[in-house]
């Protein structure tokens, strides 16, 4: 049966499954538990593209550049908090290949405006800022409970967008720009020739204003 069309609880296990072939995104998971960031995910493009290599028969690294990892911590919004924790990641992702990046994101509104130029509010929780980001299809993460050996995976969209490879904006804040630049415009290169699909390119009622992102009909 298509994954796609599988009942949720059935698709949670097959994620995890599909995940675990990338031996890059195992270490960076294993190893972010050991940093002891508060309400941590692994998260983001990394996780949606390897399921979609999966999907695509392709080596399941392909295309991947960096892997976000993100946390929420509201008790010090220094930055010089936030680079402890990079830096503590610059040192235990060091002999990974690919960049790490390490985000706080009860920070984010003191500096999206000045290089997005759109308000941000402040994130209440991290999963607060995973659901603002531009694409739904980098609404995913997961993190290690080390201490019951499991995976916690958080997506607030459900998975079938994942393994039917649908790209969608997201309307709840970025600019069209934005999002065909650093998403759609690069995911469409990459994924030519396999079923991928662009919800914004594909489906003349879908509209993401150059202002500020509103999915609307028109």
């Amino acid at each position: 049966m298509d994954p796609g069309q599988l009942p949720l609880h059935r698709q949670i296990p097959l994620v995890r499954e599909v995940l675990s072939t990338n031996p890059t995104l195992l270490a960076v998971l294993t190893r972010a538990a050991t940093l002891n960031l508060p309400h941590w995910y692994l998260a983001g493009g990394a996780l949606s593209q390897t399921i979609w290599n999966h999907v695509s028969r392709l080596p399941p690294q392909t295309g991947i550049r960096d892997y976000d990892l993100v946390y929420y911590d509201d008790s010090n919004l220094s930055y010089e908090a936030e680079d402890s924790a990079i830096q503590a990641g610059k040192r235990l992702f060091a002999d990974i290949d690919v960049e790490v990046e390490i985000r706080n994101q009860a920070r984010v509104h003191l500096w999206y405006g000045k290089k997005y130029g759109l308000q941000c509010p402040p994130h209440v929780s991290v999963e607060a800022g995973i659901d603002t980001w531009i694409s739904m299809s980098a609404m995913i993460g997961v993190r290690l409970d080390p201490s019951r050996e499991e995976w916690i995976l958080y997506a607030p969209r459900g998975l079938s967008d994942f393994f039917n490879m649908v790209v969608r904006p997201n309307p709840v804040l970025g600019t069209r720009e934005a999002y065909e630049k650093k998403k759609s415009g690069r995911w469409r290169k990459m994924m030519e020739g396999t079923k991928a699909r662009d919800d914004l390119m594909n489906n003349p009622q879908v509209h993401l204003d150059q202002t500020r992102a509103n999915t609307s009909l028109i």
